[in-house]
This record gives structure tokens, C-alpha cells and sequence, in this order.
């Protein structure tokens, strides 16, 4: 499937569910826009008659505000999951219940008799960024300072209490063969023993900040990291820089392989990503890090180079390229030619929660679509 804005164009109504360890917020989107009030709902994951009452509730109450029928429920859930049959099962902290394994999809059919798709969060993020968020912002702009230039490819990062990660390909949602498409074990370029996810998140920075320091972080969280790196608050200013550094740098690791691999924009979104003034340079400077093969010539770490899309002098630079005429061998034609490689870094301007919601809406609409 292409990728196209005609589904979000779409005026058929998808409910959709914002799945968290303490709250479910559900909610109704049409055509980007969010058409009625949020409900909020105890998860009780520890109990699953009682989560389940709650998402019947919850959807019942959305339903009731729609002036009509919705056509599917989307929303991200917590894995490990079979998302594409819609069953949850393996070890999810926030819900308990579902670890020996709840048909949710399935149950949620039946109840409302429309589709119901489920997905990871970090997955729906990155479809709603393609979708709807940076991935046509930036084509658009493009188009607009006449670059010919424009991507198809996205991936999409949350930095927060984990490190999640979603991929888009030519506007298909990649999520593997066994709905495991996953960044946080990733080795940790710093500490290749550890998985990067002990310092790419939240806790990580404030075990990061606790061993500089010398000091108790224990009441710590990443805000007040951030905050001490940022002399608002009293603490050792210094430490609560590197720490942020170090998060940075095994995260800057960790994304340029997928870059690599991938070729396409990168977005990054989640509560962490606010402190991006300072672990941006580390990051950027890993993406951009040389490497040298057997006979010592240097190549980049990633092979386009890296621009910084929130930059506007480094936009300019991205959207400029070194476009030329090329004469075709043997003929008067000329063709347009842009030998620069380039992808871009940005981060999420409409918020990791809207656009996993608007990515859930897009989901169902194009999966409807496709049938």
C-alpha cells in the first residue's frame, strides 16, 4: 500500500483508546481531528474482568457521543502481543492480567461488531508521524522551496519510560513476523553487556545522573535531571549534563544503524525528547561518526548525511541538495540529478499521544481500505 493523505481524508469515525498502566483514555477520531471529549477510565490491569468492563465502558461512552456509527476501534497496547490477530500475552508490568495470554481484539468484535485493530504504541507513532505528522510537513516544505526531493520512509522513536521504536516503509507499517519489531535490547553502544534501553529512558538518566554525582537520586526523575542540567533547580549541574550526553550517545548508536538500514527520516517524540537540548549534539555527533574499513579509508557511521530538520539553516541545507542537469550520453536531453544523500532528524511537533491516535485512526482506515 502507498502511502497516501486520502485515508486521514476519510469522514468515517474510528474510535480510539490511549492504553495506560494507571489510565485508559479513549476517545474518537474523523478525519485528523478529535470529535468528541476524552474519557478517562481506572486500567485496573491487575484485574482483567475489571479492565475489561472498563474498555467496554469506555468505547460504550465514546459511541454515545458520535453522531454516528464508528467503522473500527484502533489503539496501541503494551506488549509482548500477536497484534495482528489482536491477542495479548507474555510480561506486561502495567497488566498482569494479560500475561497468560486475552484474545482483546477478538472480545472487542464481538462486543462492538466492527474491526478492531491493536498495535505497539511506538508502531502507531511512527504511522501517525508519516501519516499525519512530520513526515508531510517536511515533503510539503520541501515542495515548497522547490526541492524535487521527497520521502516515503520513517522511523519513529519515544523516549520515555522505555525506548520504543516504529518503522514505515513506502507507507506499509512494518511490524515483523512475530509482531516484534523492538530497539530497547539493542546492544548499548557504550557498554555493549548492557541493552540500551538502561540508558536510553527516563530511569536510565536518573541512574546515570545518581552515579556521576555520587548522589541519591532515588526521588529523582528525568524532569528534574533535566532541570538541574538546566540550573533551575539546585543539584550537581554538571553530572546532570552528561548524563543526558551519555543518553545521546547509545541513542545516537542505536538510530544510526536503523537509519542506516532504513534510508529514510527520523522523528523522535515522548516526555524525554523535551530535553533534546541536551542530548541532541551527542546523539547527531553519533549519527555522524566516521568509521574506517581495512585499508583506512574513512566512511560515515551512516551514509546520507544527517541534517537537523528543527535547524532552519540546516533545513535550507537538506532542502537545497546539490541538484544539477545531467546530459543523457549521446542525446540533447537533460535530466535532473541530485547526487547528495541525505536524511533528517527531527523531532514530533503534534505530541507523541496525538500522533499515536492519529496513527491508530490512519491504520484501521487504510487496513479497511485495503480489504
Amino acid at each position: 500500500m502507498e502511502l497516501m493523505e486520502k485515508p486521514m481524508d476519510d469522514n468515517r469515525i474510528v474510535m480510539t483508546l490511549d492504553a495506560g498502566g494507571t489510565n485508559l483514555v479513549f476517545g474518537a477520531v474523523r478525519n485528523r481531528v478529535f470529535i468528541t471529549a476524552p474519557i478517562t477510565l481506572p486500567s485496573s490491569g491487575n484485574n482483567l474482568d475489571k479492565c475489561l468492563q472498563a474498555m467496554t465502558q469506555g468505547f460504550e461512552l465514546v459511541k454515545q457521543q458520535l453522531p454516528e456509527p464508528p467503522v473500527a476501534i484502533s489503539f496501541a497496547f503494551p506488549g509482548p502481543a500477536d497484534y495482528p490477530n489482536g491477542i495479548i500475552g507474555g510480561y506486561l508490568p502495567n497488566f498482569p492480567a494479560f500475561r497468560s495470554g486475552v484474545a482483546l481484539g477478538p472480545y472487542l468484535e464481538e462486543k462492538f461488531g466492527i474491526p478492531v485493530f491493536i498495535n505497539n504504541d511506538g508502531d502507531l507513532f511512527a504511522y501517525g508521524e508519516a501519516f499525519a505528522g512530520r513526515l508531510p510537513e517536511i515533503n510539503a516544505r520541501l515542495a515548497e522551496m522547490g526541492s524535487p526531493k521527497q520521502y516515503r520512509n520513517l522511523i519513529g522513536y519515544t523516549f520515555g519510560t522505555g525506548f520504543g521504536v516504529g518503522i514505515v516503509s513506502g507507507g506499509r507499517l512494518h511490524i515483523g513476523d512475530n509482531s516484534c519489531v523492538e530497539t530497547f535490547c539493542l546492544c548499548d553502544g557504550r557498554r555493549p553487556d548492557m541493552m540500551v534501553e538502561a540508558t536510553v529512558s527516563a530511569g536510565g538518566i536518573v541512574r546515570e545522573y545518581a552515579r556521576l554525582a555520587g548522589a541519591d537520586a532515588s526521588a529523582l526523575t528525568a524532569k528534574d535531571v533535566y532541570d538541574i542540567a538546566d540550573g533551575a533547580i539546585e543539584g550537581n549541574c554538571e553530572a546532570a549534563r552528561e548524563a543526558f550526553e551519555a543518553f545521546g550517545t547509545s541513542a545516537g548508536c542505536a538510530i544510526a544503524a536503523a537509519a542506516s538500514l532504513l534510508d529514510g527520516i527520523v522523528v523522535l517524540g515522548g516526555g524525554v525528547a523535551h530535553g533534546y537540548k541536551f542530548f541532541m549534539p551527542a546523539l547527531l555527533a553519533q549519527m555522524r561518526a566516521k568509521l574506517r574499513n581495512y585499508n583506512g579509508e574513512v566512511l560515515g557511521c551512516v551514509q546520507p548525511q544527517v541534517y537537523f530538520l528543527d535547524d532552519e539553516e540546516q533545513f535550507k541545507q537538506f532542502a537545497r541538495g546539490e541538484a544539477r542537469k545531467l546530459q543523457v550520453y549521446g542525446s540533447q536531453r537533460m535530466v535532473d540529478y541530485d547526487p547528495h544523500k541525505r536524511i533528517g532528524i527531527t523531532l514530533s511537533s503534534i505530541g507523541s499521544s496525538r500522533a499515536i491516535q492519529l496513527g491508530a485512526a490512519a491504520y484501521a482506515l487504510n487496513q479497511i481500505a485495503g480489504k
